[in-house]
Order: C-alpha cells, then sequence, then structure tokens
C-alpha cells in the first residue's frame, strides 16, 4: 500500500467543491500596515519549488445530508518535483510539502477568503517579511509573494493562517498544512511508511455544519475544544496498516486541545524527532503530551501483531490545571461541557492491521547529533529576560501587555548575533489582581516565530502536585523546539541565537483564541 492509498483510507467517502461558507467570523480592527510586503515576483530569484496556494470557500461531504462549508488551502505546482506536493485525498488540509534543506521555495499565495489573511511557515527560520506576520497580512483578491530558502534541519514543520484577532476561526475552518523538509537516512521508515498524523479537534451541528464560538467570550477566555477528532482532515479514524514499522509524523493542529498520546497495546511511545528534527537517540515514554502547533516523530512497529489485531492512538485522561475565577477548577469546568473539557480520554485513530507483508525496520540506536547552545555564553546567563503568561481583567496578557502590530518594548529588543536566555511564567507577575487573578489560569502553549530553541530548564515547584502527577512523564524536552507547553504554575527557560535575519517577528499562546485575544507581542531583532 502506497502513502496515497494509506491516506485515503484514512479519508473515505469525502468531496470537494467551491462555495461561500455560513461561518460568521469577527472582524479585525483594520489596522493599517505600515511595512511593505512582497507583492510581486522577483526575477532573480530562482526557485526549485514554486507553489501556488489559494485560501478559498470550500464545501466538503463529510456526512451523509449537508455538505459541510470550510475554507480549505487549493494548490499547485508550477515548478519542481512531483514528490514535493502531495495532497491529501479527500481532506480539507492543505497539501503536504516536502523539500530539501538548501532549495529555494516561492508560494504564491491568493486570498479569495472574504476577510484578510496571510501564512505563517510554523517552525521555519527565515527572514521576518515571508514568516507570516500579521502585519503582512492581504485582503480579499490579493496576492503575496513568498521567497525563502530553507534553512531549518530535515524535520516536520507545518503552515497555517495568521491574521491579527482571526486565526482561531480561519485554522478552525481548515486551513492547515504540513511542511516536511527531507533527510536522507535509510534506517528511517521511509514513501508508503512514513505518515503524517494531523490531530485536530472539531463540533459540527444536526446541518453538518461546523460550530465555532459564536463570540462567546467565555468560551474564548477558555479556547475552543471541540466534540469529534478529525485525522488528516477528515472524521474517519479507521486506517489500515501493514505488520510493518512506521514514522508517523504527528502534528497537533487543535486550536486549544492537548492531547496525552499513547498506545492501546500498551507498548511505549518512542519519540524519535520534535519540533525541529530528529533527536540524538530514541527516547521511549509511557505517553507522550502534545500541546496545539507541537510535532513529534513517533516510530511504530506493528510487525508483532495480529492479523486481527486494532492498535488505537489514545488520548489519556489528565488533569489540566484550569482554573477559572472563585471556585478554582469547579468553574472552569462549568465554562466547559462535560464531554469536552480539555484533559477528557477519548480514541484519536484507529490502526487495523490487515496485511503481513512489509518493511520492517530495526530501531537505531543513536541519530545525528544535536549541537548544544552553551547557555553560559548566553548574554543575560545570569539575569533571564521573564515573561509572565496571565490573565488580567477578563484580558489574556504577557507582562501585562496585549498585542500591538508594530509595538515592540525595550524588553522585547534583542541584537543579531548574540546568545539569550529566556524564561516563561504561567502567573501573575504579582503586579494584577492578586488572588483573583491567580485563580484564573490555564495551559499555554508558547510559540516562538523565527527560530528553534533549547529548553534548559523545567521548573514545576509551583505547579499543584495533583496536576503534575498526571503529566509528569509525558514532556519532551530534548532536542531542537518552537514550541512547549507552560502548565499553570510552571517556570519554563530556554535558549536560543538570534541569527542571520533582523526585523520584528511575533510569540505567543498558541492556544488559538487566546492569541486571538491579544495573548501575542513582538520582538525585534536588531
Amino acid at each position: 500500500m502506497n502513502r496515497k492509498q494509506f491516506l485515503k483510507n484514512s479519508a473515505k467517502g469525502v468531496t470537494l467543491t467551491t462555495l461561500v461558507p455560513s461561518l460568521v467570523f469577527c472582524s479585525t480592527d483594520g489596522q493599517q500596515k505600515t511595512i511593505s510586503g512582497n507583492y510581486r515576483v522577483n526575477s532573480d530569484f530562482e526557485p526549485d519549488v514554486d507553489l501556488e496556494l489559494t485560501a478559498t470557500p470550500s464545501e466538503l461531504q463529510f456526512f451523509p445530508g449537508n455538505p459541510t462549508n470550510i475554507y480549505s488551502y487549493q494548490s499547485k505546482l508550477l515548478k519542481g518535483e512531483n514528490a514535493s506536493h502531495e495532497k491529501l485525498p479527500d481532506s480539507y488540509l492543505g497539501p503536504v510539502v516536502r523539500v530539501r534543506n538548501g532549495q529555494k521555495i516561492r508560494v504564491r499565495f491568493k486570498n479569495q477568503l472574504p476577510h484578510e489573511s496571510v501564512v505563517h511557515w510554523h517552525g521555519l527560520h527565515i527572514p521576518p517579511e515571508m514568516d507570516g506576520h500579521p502585519m503582512y497580512a492581504i485582503e480579499n483578491g490579493k496576492q503575496y509573494i513568498y521567497e525563502f530558502e530553507v534553512n531549518n534541519r530535515p524535520g516536520t514543520y507545518w503552515f497555517h493562517p495568521h491574521p491579527d484577532k482571526i486565526t482561531g476561526p480561519q485554522v478552525y475552518q481548515g486551513l492547515a498544512g504540513m511542511f516536511i523538509v527531507e533527510g536522507v537516512n535509510e534506517d528511517l521508515p521511509s514513501g508508503e511508511y512514513d505518515i503524517p498524523l494531523i490531530i485536530q479537534d472539531r463540533t459540527f451541528d444536526n446541518n453538518n455544519q461546523l460550530v465555532y464560538l459564536q463570540n462567546n467570550r467565555m468560551g474564548q477566555m477558555q479556547g475552543f475544544l471541540g466534540k469529534q477528532i478529525m485525522v488528516n482532515g477528515s472524521p474517519e479514524q479507521i486506517m489500515e496498516v501493514s505488520k510493518a514499522t512506521y514514522r508517523f509524523r504527528v502534528l497537533n493542529g487543535s486550536n486549544s486541545r492537548i492531547y496525552k498520546l499513547a498506545w492501546s497495546d500498551g507498548s511505549d511511545v518512542i519519540v524519535i524527532g520534535t519540533d525541529g528534527g530528529l533527536l540524538e537517540k530514541p527516547i521511549k515514554k509511557p505517553y507522550l503530551m502534545l500541546a496545539p502547533g507541537q510535532r513529534a516523530e513517533i516510530w511504530k512497529d506493528f510487525s508483532d501483531a495480529k492479523n486481527t489485531d486494532e492498535i488505537q492512538l489514545e488520548s489519556l485522561a489528565f488533569n489540566s490545571g484550569t482554573s477559572m475565577g472563585m471556585g478554582g477548577g469547579m468553574m472552569g469546568g462549568m465554562m466547559q461541557s462535560e464531554d469536552t473539557q480539555n484533559g477528557n480520554a477519548f480514541n484519536v485513530a484507529r490502526f487495523k492491521i490487515t496485511k503481513n507483508e512489509g518493511e520492517i525496520k530495526t530501531l537505531p540506536a543513536s541519530f545525528s547529533p544535536i549541537k548544544k547552545t552553551d547557555a553560559v555564553k548566553a548574554v543575560n546567563s545570569n539575569s533571564p529576560r521573564q515573561f509572565y503568561f496571565y490573565n488580567q481583567r477578563m484580558q489574556w496578557v504577557i507582562n501585562s501587555e496585549t498585542f500591538g502590530m508594530t509595538e515592540v518594548a525595550d524588553w522585547e529588543k534583542v541584537k543579531l548575533g548574540t546568545t539569550e536566555i529566556w524564561e516563561f511564567i504561567n502567573g501573575d507577575d504579582g503586579r494584577g489582581m492578586g488572588m483573583m487573578q491567580d485563580m484564573m489560569r490555564m495551559p499555554h502553549p508558547v510559540h516562538l516565530h523565527g527560530l528553534q530553541f533549547q529548553i534548559i530548564d523545567r521548573d514545576v515547584s509551583g505547579m499543584e502536585s495533583a496536576v503534575w502527577e498526571t503529566i509528569k512523564d509525558g514532556f519532551m524536552d530534548e532536542g531542537w523546539q518552537d514550541t512547549f507547553l507552560l502548565m499553570p504554575g510552571m517556570k519554563v527557560k530556554i535558549v536560543m541565537k538570534f541569527k542571520d535575519f533582523k526585523g520584528i517577528y511575533v510569540y505567543h499562546c498558541h492556544n488559538l483564541e487566546h492569541e486571538d485575544m491579544g495573548m501575542m507581542r513582538n520582538y525585534q531583532v536588531t
């Protein structure tokens, strides 16, 4: 079974046409963009891959009855190898783009949505005007040209919209795709055994239409949590596999749901890669915590299973530590319906072993070495910059501030070529509303644009033990990262070097509803 056949089994019976969706989004504040973007093809740029990507209203026939109104990335490969552009069959998701380090990429993005949009290349190390900052969002009928060289290690990255205040609804409607930087490693599963697993949650009404927040302020405070798991843009969760070894590239593409991934057969989750590519060596865990925006490459060998076996990828129950005001966790539970709470257990995907033949691999003892960033050489090694993520007067903030399109504070300016340590704290910095504010806490997936970093410390001394005990064995702090999970009361230190590019990038909570509320800030490389 080749990759396309495998993916088609995960999305049976779905058809795609173009239509205007009925879901109404809130509009942006119309803030004027002040920096010129890249709206024309550069004739001096010779791309290895040239791709046309159009965001457009569409519809899909998911269930009997009415088709579901969605947004989709329609794509067309203008130049490049056919393998560099793979459409997920019968899926609302965009293409899987496969490229190599050193290749030059051009993407002609066209916006046919009723609202402005922009494409963020999540995890890629590229110039700020190519990264997808909200200031570069284009209106309906306009075009933006992305031209960049791939500077990243082989690994699993992705792309999605990033317009100010409406990222959540656009991703929820279907706009996302996987961006894979290929490497050469004959010891790893490849071809039909190298499979994307994009996990998202959605809710549908009786007319098969997507249900979103509908401008519900309390729902936005929490973040969207859906009732149904979607895999690779389809509600079909049964996948046929061979008695073989697979490399699953798992992406948490949900708006705000956190997954505690485990195998139903009790075997370890074998992690071979994180956000920024392969680890130095495989790491075995009983389960894996995966926050929105994070990726993990998982090794799974089905060769010992019987033909009749069915193995499930599950999300186990855990305590999210959510506390929304007086009454703590009780109030948090009241905000969330019983069947959608973050931390509920449910099945993610079912793997049915249907073939005896298949390529079987031996798990390598090691992969490529990772050069550790020397935190001692950081210019602020003795006084890391601190970023407090918390709630202030029913508003999610970072250091008491919310997003301004081009606003950069002095404490957000760094120098090109320097290495720094940043510390992120989930909780009040002592300048807010005291006890009431402290009770309004939630997990925050933290994402930095423009670079990869290394986690050097995760301090859980301020966490509730009842929360930590349910998640403590699932964190992957090794390797290169661009997104990490910051639980209530937790502190995380990261180290990174600002290299190659000057300009403004954003950092934010990757709970997309929190981001849309303003839990996002700029940092500037000068």
